[in-house]
């Protein structure tokens, strides 16, 4: 097992990618903390991993609520004594053209994509850097390096999530923590399934493996970057996208 007796906090962890990573870090040995703000769902989904042989707790948390966050990382220590990995992955879409992009809209996905990855990383740290490891993953975007149509807010927080990957990289890697990101393509999650099926084909001839990427796709790349084969990797955006933009 590759994680095994790891503890992880897994943001965004109710569904799509989240779920995806806890169910593949959980059959790993890792002990999972689901972090999300649907609390329904977030406990059926812990329970469905328990039954599946995993451990898994539920943390009900608005990422971008700096209270709520470290009141669940305390949770989390005083459960598991420890934090190892932390995945960045909690993430909203609120789509609009410039100039019909609403300041709310804008705000929200700066909220929780970016001031979300802020908080939870910057309240983990401090037990990471007192323990001499860890690894941090955030999830940032291909529209987050090459921008993308509709997305101005989205695009923005993608893009400074990478910088903030890299700063944090540099700072924290004499402290024995690895940061690095990774930069999924168009995968088949609830958000693209929104998608009229006409630009989903004309999405699928552009990409050279021809077709989307599954969740698992992005499961196994944090999978890397939390284990101890990474252990050399620090402050590298890992495209996982089919070759999209090559």
């Amino acid at each position: 097992m590759r994680l095994k007796d790891k503890v992880a906090i897994i943001t965004g962890a109710a569904n799509g990618l989240g779920f995806e990573a806890a169910r593949i870090f959980a059959r790993e040995g890792a002990k999972v903390a689901l972090v999300d703000y649907d609390e329904k769902l977030g406990k059926q989904r812990a329970a469905e991993l328990r039954e599946e042989g995993g451990d898994a707790t539920f943390f009900q948390v608005n990422v971008a609520d700096r209270d709520n966050v470290d009141g669940m990382v305390s949770e989390v220590i005083r459960c598991y004594e420890k934090v190892d990995i932390l995945i960045n992955n909690a993430g909203i879409t609120r789509d609009a053209m410039l100039t019909k992009l609403s300041m709310e809209d804008f705000q929200a996905v700066i909220n929780v994509n970016l001031t979300g990855v802020f908080n939870c990383t910057q309240a983990v740290v401090p037990h990471m850097i007192a323990q001499g490891k860890g690894k941090i993953i955030s999830t940032s975007s291909v529209s987050g390096v090459y921008g993308n149509v509709g997305q101005t807010n989205y695009a923005a927080a993608k893009a400074a999530v990478v910088g903030m990957t890299k700063t944090w990289a540099k700072e924290l890697g004499r402290k024995g923590i690895n940061v690095n990101a990774v930069a999924p393509g168009f995968i088949e999650t609830n958000m693209v399934a929104t998608v009229p099926e006409k630009v989903i084909d004309h999405v699928k001839s552009t990409i050279p493996l021809q077709r989307l990427g599954k969740p698992s796709d992005i499961g196994y790349a944090y999978l890397y970057l939390a284990s101890d084969e990474s252990d050399y990797v620090n402050g590298t955006v890992m495209h996982v996208d089919g070759g999209i933009m090559m």
